[in-house]
């Protein structure tokens, strides 16, 4: 059976979309390609009609991954004043329901070591992404030459990605919120709460009750 090219598409991008959770949760080796496709609904066999290779898939997976995070990075920016906007990415990131869900989370600490020893191909499509990251940070770091804020938005990515790995390493109890608690404490200098009470504020519709969600902004 020959399917529409939109079809193709849908089914492509779908691949994607559970492939990227998936590695997240598992790892960049921790899940076959056949495990990948049967998440996705699919055969096996019908991998090569989407991909090249598994590299291809593993790139699209976590290109797909950070494109959502710099984009719920950028659309929570949108709801707040300058000032407070990255302490509100922080305070959103370095929590515990992130922690617990790596495979709805930034893709960084869930397959950063991984990635670090793929190919050269896998490394540089990362790194871009990466960079894309560290952009768009600096794009909400006020009154700084252009220079300084890159150099601060790198070292605040670094410290609250590495704040991730080292909570989800310590489990769920209190030593882990406790590094939680430190990460935030290093980029914003003890200043937190108050950026998160505001991106409440400005998502809460009017004349309604705010509904908690968890996974929509953090990754």
């Amino acid at each position: 059976m020959r399917y529409s090219r939109e079809h193709k598409q849908a089914t492509h991008a779908r691949i994607v979309r559970k492939a990227s959770v998936r590695l997240r949760e598992k790892g960049a080796h921790g899940v076959g390609v056949a495990d990948l496709m049967k998440e996705a609904g699919l055969t096996h066999g019908g991998f090569y009609a989407h991909f090249p290779s598994r590299e291809a898939l593993v790139i699209e997976a976590f290109a797909y991954a950070m494109d959502r995070s710099t984009a719920n990075w950028r659309k929570m920016a949108e709801q707040m004043p300058r000032e407070k906007r990255l302490a509100a990415m922080v305070e959103n990131y370095l929590t515990a329901s992130h922690r617990d869900d790596p495979g709805h989370g930034c893709a960084v600490p869930a397959l950063g070591a991984d990635i670090a020893r793929e190919s050269p191909k896998t490394r540089k499509a990362f790194a871009a992404k990466l960079e894309e990251m560290i952009e768009m940070v600096a794009d909400q770091i006020p009154d700084q030459p252009r220079n300084a804020a890159r150099k601060r938005a790198a070292s605040v990515l670094a410290t609250m990605m590495g704040t991730l790995v080292l909570s989800r390493i310590a489990g769920s109890g209190e030593f882990s919120d406790e590094i939680l608690a430190a990460g935030r404490d290093a980029v914003l200098g003890g200043q937190t709460g108050c950026a998160a009470k505001t991106v409440k504020k400005a998502a809460r519709p009017a004349g309604k009750k705010t509904v908690k969600k968890t996974g929509s902004s953090r990754h």
